[in-house]
């Protein structure tokens, strides 16, 4: 037999696709030629699995190998193909009898000595191989945990190509994947921890409830970052959908953590304000790579000291903060990724980050305006819930003790008011309030009656609101609804989120 086919797994972005790997040996000059798009990876990929057959016992057939990966208009990265190869290229050579891999997906990369090891992207993989109906994979060892999580696919494991050749030709069994270990994470800190700002704290429980995106400018040590860090800590845990799709993300990207469980807390991100436009948003040559949003998908990206970043990469958020997905395109092809976060801003007053009318800060009004005007207005536009948290008082800080309300009663009203959200919007594909579409809100049976919303109208006409804005705030006022335990907003629910928007007195 000269020909053989083995099936493995391609990633384009998140989305995995079954791609079939040919081998074709013919008589002539001994040569490797690899057809389907490979990229740079693949096309080394010739060298490493001649090294990895030889050491590992196997016999090297000096023909002229014809690899072809299928679908062969589907750009291919990486080395998870690797050894898939190395099988079907002993298959095709008759080395193997291919019969035990029948409708067997195999994925790793192989080592100069036959060891196998880890790749990137095996759980969005092997849940491609469950999407398309196939019920076996074969992972490396150290990938195993991760593959197990995905239901409905019998994973096994190994370690060299010596032991995938024994279980091929003799049946000699494969690893058994480790149990998975416990969901739950390490706790985070709590917001018990933060002394007074109950306008802070009032906010960050508002943006939680509706998956709202948030601004704290303040001074320093008002609180700001400490209120930003605690906001995973207040947020539901992920349900199973999500929490594939976040674990699928920084599989991509190898940030997993050791274990292979499905990561149930929401994400926190909080890049360093030198962040580049491709670490925030995504980029790279080739496969471009998650970036800082779409690693916070379903969770949290908090850009500390946000009037410090670079221009470009604050707008460059401006796209994913509107559709939840970023696009990255490049000359052979597009990549998508979700990034549906929540956007939390920090900033101070001024440069020299001192209170207004302190009497050591030299900054005019003119530097003032100038240092805040780097957050654009269509960026702030985007943003739901802006606040400014005064100073704290000496009285605040020094007499907090532990009455303040930790984390875990406040994340009981958040799932409270997210549970109302999410019956109210069943059917529709929304999550949270902040992801209504605003015509839904603007038409009956959600409309809200002229006497609630004058106030708002009257801004609108006014100019001082912007429609995007007039939509955000009435997603607000469903959500204080929500966690006041009310069927529909009434005046004052109005009027809270305009303060929230806004940070006008109510």
């Amino acid at each position: 037999m000269s020909y053989a086919k083995v099936l493995c797994v391609g990633l384009v972005g998140v989305a995995g696709h079954v791609v079939e790997v040919e081998a074709d040996l013919a008589p002539g000059l001994p040569a490797v030629v690899i057809s389907g798009l490979p990229d740079t990876a693949l096309h080394e990929a010739r060298d490493r699995v001649r090294a990895a057959v030889v050491n590992s016992g196997q016999r090297w057939p000096n023909r002229r190998i014809t690899l072809n990966l299928l679908p062969a208009t589907m750009p291919k990265f990486g080395s998870a193909f690797d050894l898939a190869i190395a099988v079907a290229l002993l298959g095709g050579s008759g080395e193997l009898p291919l019969l035990a891999l029948d409708r067997v997906v195999v994925l790793g990369e192989l080592g100069l000595d036959g060891t196998v090891r880890p790749v990137r992207g095996v759980l969005p993989m092997v849940a491609a191989a469950a999407r398309a109906g196939l019920e076996r994979v074969i992972v490396p060892a150290d990938n195993a945990a991760e593959a197990a999580v995905v239901p409905g696919i019998r994973v096994r494991a190994v370690d060299t190509l010596h032991r995938l050749v024994e279980f091929v030709r003799d049946g000699t069994p494969l690893i058994e994947p480790p149990a998975l270990a416990p969901s739950h994470g390490p706790d985070g800190p709590d917001l018990a921890d933060v002394a007074g700002q109950a306008l802070g704290r009032r906010a960050l429980e508002v943006a939680a409830a509706g998956g709202h995106h948030l601004a704290l400018f303040g001074p320093p040590g008002a609180g700001k970052t400490m209120l930003a860090e605690r906001l995973p800590s207040i947020l539901p845990e992920l349900d199973d959908e999500a929490a594939l799709e976040v674990t699928a993300l920084h599989s991509i990207a190898g940030l997993l953590p050791a274990g292979g469980r499905l990561l149930r807390r929401p994400p926190f991100q909080a890049p360093h304000h030198t962040a580049t436009v491709a670490s925030l948003v995504g980029g790279g040559s080739g496969l471009a790579r998650p970036g800082a949003v779409s690693l916070a998908h379903r969770g949290v990206l908090f850009l500390d000291e946000a009037p410090e970043f670079g221009r470009g990469s604050l707008e460059a958020l401006r796209q994913p903060l509107e559709h939840g997905r970023v696009l990255l395109a490049r000359s052979r092809g597009g990549t998508e990724y979700p990034a549906r976060t929540q956007l939390v801003l920090a900033a101070n007053p001024c440069p020299c980050a001192k209170p207004a009318g302190d009497i050591h800060c030299e900054c005019s009004p003119l530097a003032r305006r100038r240092y805040l005007g780097r957050l654009s207005g269509p960026l702030l536009d985007r943003i739901d819930v802006q606040v400014t948290l005064p100073p704290l008082r000496a009285a605040e800080l020094m007499e907090a003790t532990m009455a303040e309300e930790p984390s875990a009663a406040v994340a009981a009203r958040v799932a409270a008011a997210r549970r109302a959200g999410a019956e109210r919007w069943a059917g529709t594909g929304c999550r949270v309030n902040a992801e209504v579409p605003g015509p839904r809100l603007r038409r009956p049976p959600w409309r809200l009656p002229e006497r609630d919303t004058r106030e708002l109208r009257g801004r609108l006409d006014s100019g001082s609101l912007s429609a995007r804005g007039f939509d955000r705030i009435i997603r607000m006022a469903w959500t204080v609804a929500d966690l006041d335990g009310r069927d529909r907003p009434h005046s004052d629910d109005v009027r809270e989120a305009i303060q929230l928007r806004t940070g006008d007195a109510a």
